[in-house]
């Protein structure tokens, strides 16, 4: 027998030439039991189809099953956002900042005032600044002691 056409029908195939009649006389051809050698490499392809074209996957209550497992009482609503919490993080970010820097300043505050204490009871002449402070803190232990009008301790030590 001559499977000329059936060949011709697979180069078609191949290249995607084919109509969809053409394909199932390909479909038809290789459901048949007695099939050349040459063209048996071919026949798991359309068998395949074929198969699985009759095989009902789902059900037609397939539907109502997914449905009745997912069972969702009321729609899902879109959340309102509004201005004050799309900040609420920048406004607990410069909280954060805010206690920082008082906490800072408020050290700041008694290690200079500490500092002065230090420069008030060491005897220390005040017309000259005390080594290792600096020129701004000695300044001002100057101006705090001239305000309070607190005499400098005087030096017991003599040479």
């Amino acid at each position: 027998m001559d499977y000329k056409y059936i060949e011709q029908l697979l180069e078609r195939y191949w290249k995607c030439e084919t109509s969809l009649q053409e394909e199932e006389i390909l479909r038809m051809f290789f459901s048949q039991e007695d099939i050349p050698a040459t063209l048996l490499p071919y026949r798991d392809l359309f068998v395949y189809e074929q198969s699985e074209k009759e095989i009902d996957v789902l059900g037609d209550d397939f539907d109502q099953r997914v449905l009745g497992q997912i069972q969702e009482d009321e729609p899902v609503r879109a959340r309102v956002i509004t201005m004050r919490h799309r900040l609420m993080p920048l406004f607990k970010a410069a909280a954060v900042v805010a206690i920082f820097l008082t906490l800072g300043n408020a050290m700041q505050v008694a290690v200079s005032d500490e500092d002065a204490h230090q420069v008030k009871t060491s005897g220390a002449s005040i017309d000259k600044p005390q080594e290792g402070l600096s020129v701004a803190k000695a300044d001002s232990v100057l101006s705090d002691t001239l305000q309070h009008k607190i005499q400098p301790p005087v030096s017991t030590i003599t040479k």
